[in-house]
């Protein structure tokens, strides 16, 4: 599947109108990303790799405003407030000193994906919000600089600048500062032509009761099963990029699967237990059981929350959605193909 990567490079500006508007669409990871080595910097201890979606996009306007003197954001029409206001005035306080300005921002953000939820809300946020605020703010940056940008927002967010397959790379653990800043970006992956499908079944759209930052400093400092397992995603992440060169959408899934599960695992296993999983989740990972028995190739994943997505082939789509939505009691049922990465939207490079 060839991947065409972001770039976005552009002239600094210092007119008092500059803005831009960016749009990405949240990543769904394959072999997961959980538990970070430093959380200023955004470094996450394993490696990991995803699939970028066709759905659930983020548009993101970012306008500078010379007289202000703080920044405005709003979220699908709203005033941003607490922690999601905190962590995009951060960011861009992070933008502005990469481009030496001191000019605030009118963020206006229109995010379709369920928040809070476990379906990458912050993925897709942050990789518009990085995308149309270097733009707007003037920074030239490829996509790997932007990768990393994204990044200090949302650590998926980093692989949403890319279509298709993306690994984020955790880095050497033995870095620090700005070496391993720098050595920490997502990048495409070459993948035969699977032509994959996910089918997502949104038993629980509501925020989570544990946040996804807190479940995972309780499961890195007090699992006991959180070492083994992300010793055995690295093993993960070699078998599953074989696979993605091959083809071989049943290993793909295969790995996606026990991967996931093991990390529920480790978060079951944290004292006190972080349980996403609920009792429509199990059915739905039942009905994924029942479709393998019955000779479809679907194969279960699952971020930090209840919601379960089920890697098949395209052409059995209709037929796993079927199968999910009966078991969902009622859920939404979404169906998802390799989405386009993050990327400015015409006209808007300032």
């Amino acid at each position: 599947m060839a991947e065409r990567r972001t770039t976005v490079i552009g002239p600094r500006r210092q007119d008092r109108s500059a803005g831009a508007t960016a749009i990405a669409h949240p990543n769904i990871a394959l072999v997961k990303y959980w538990g970070k080595r430093d959380e200023q910097l955004m470094l996450p201890r394993t490696d990991s790799l995803s699939m970028t979606l066709d759905i659930f996009p983020t548009t993101t306007r970012v306008r500078l405003d010379a007289d202000a003197g703080s920044d405005a954001v709003t979220f699908n029409g709203e005033a941003a407030t607490g922690e999601a206001q905190r962590r995009i005035v951060a960011f861009l306080d992070l933008v502005r000193e990469r481009a030496g300005s001191s000019r605030r921002a009118v963020v206006d953000t229109e995010n379709t994906v369920p928040t809070g939820a476990g379906l990458a809300s912050s993925a897709s946020g942050f990789a518009a919000l990085a995308v149309a605020a270097a733009a707007a703010y003037g920074l030239g940056l490829d996509a790997t600089a932007l990768s990393r940008l994204a990044r200090r927002g949302s650590g998926s967010a980093s692989r949403s600048l890319f279509g298709g397959f993306a690994v984020w790379h955790a880095g050497p653990a033995a870095t620090s500062g700005v070496e391993a800043d720098l050595s920490s970006y997502a990048e495409p992956v070459a993948a035969a032509r699977l032509d994959p499908a996910l089918v997502i079944a949104v038993v629980n759209a509501g925020p989570k009761a544990v946040s996804s930052r807190t479940a995972m400093r309780r499961t890195v400092d007090t699992s006991p099963l959180y070492a083994p397992w992300a010793a055995s995603s690295g093993d993960d992440l070699t078998a599953m990029r074989a696979a993605l060169v091959r083809g071989d959408l049943e290993a793909v899934g295969e790995i996606a699967e026990r991967n996931a599960l093991g990390m529920h695992a480790t978060m079951l296993a944290a004292r006190p237990a972080v349980r996403y999983l609920s009792p429509a989740t199990l059915t739905v990972l039942d009905s994924v059981l029942e479709l393998r028995r019955a000779g479809i190739a679907a194969y279960a994943t699952m971020d930090a929350g209840p919601n379960v997505k089920v890697l098949c082939r395209r052409g059995d789509a209709e037929r796993v959605a079927h199968a999910v939505r009966a078991a969902a009691a009622g859920g939404a049922v979404h169906i998802a193909g390799p989405g386009p990465g993050a990327r400015l939207l015409p006209g808007q490079a300032p």
